[in-house]
């Protein structure tokens, strides 16, 4: 809480500083960033519900799921579903703080993140269709060996 607090101090010290040299490009500013909120906000609200309803109805079984006692097959299933579902970090690592409280375990919180930001199955289409199937589908399949490595060691050194 207190980082947040922190944050919002910083960004309002420094709107003061650009309100005081540019008045006129300061509220420029301030109506593009408000337009953009207002273009991402509907995304990120039914982002944010749909991990809400899905955590509620999970959150009594994610140490069983995704910690010790899930073992490899609870590993490698909270990998796919990092591999698979998309979302900004802004909204993953709240997520994942989340299943640690709730008892996974560290190897399993960083598959999930590792996986989330390293695969993009979600987008797959569009990085065949740029950069070339076999590519694509390589990239993916080292990324997630990778991802897992990542995992594994995170594992083992926390």
């Amino acid at each position: 809480m207190n980082n947040v607090i922190g944050i919002n101090a910083i960004v309002i010290i420094f709107l003061l500083i650009s309100f005081f040299k540019d008045k006129k490009k300061t509220k420029k500013s301030l109506k593009l960033a408000i337009k953009s909120l207002g273009k991402l906000a509907p995304a990120i609200l039914s982002v944010i519900l749909l991990i809400g309803i899905i955590f509620g109805l999970l959150s009594d079984k994610i140490a069983l799921l995704f910690g010790s006692e899930g073992g490899v097959i609870g590993f490698f299933s909270i990998a796919i579903v990092g591999s698979i579902i998309h979302l900004p970090a802004l909204l993953a690592f709240p997520l994942a703080s989340s299943f640690l409280k709730e008892g996974a375990s560290i190897m399993s919180v960083a598959a999930f993140l590792t996986t989330l930001t390293m695969i993009g199955f979600v987008t797959l289409p569009l990085e065949i269709k740029t950069l070339g199937k076999k590519f694509a589908i390589l990239r993916n399949l080292f990324s997630f060996v990778i991802a897992i490595a990542i995992a594994l060691l995170m594992g083992v050194i926390l």
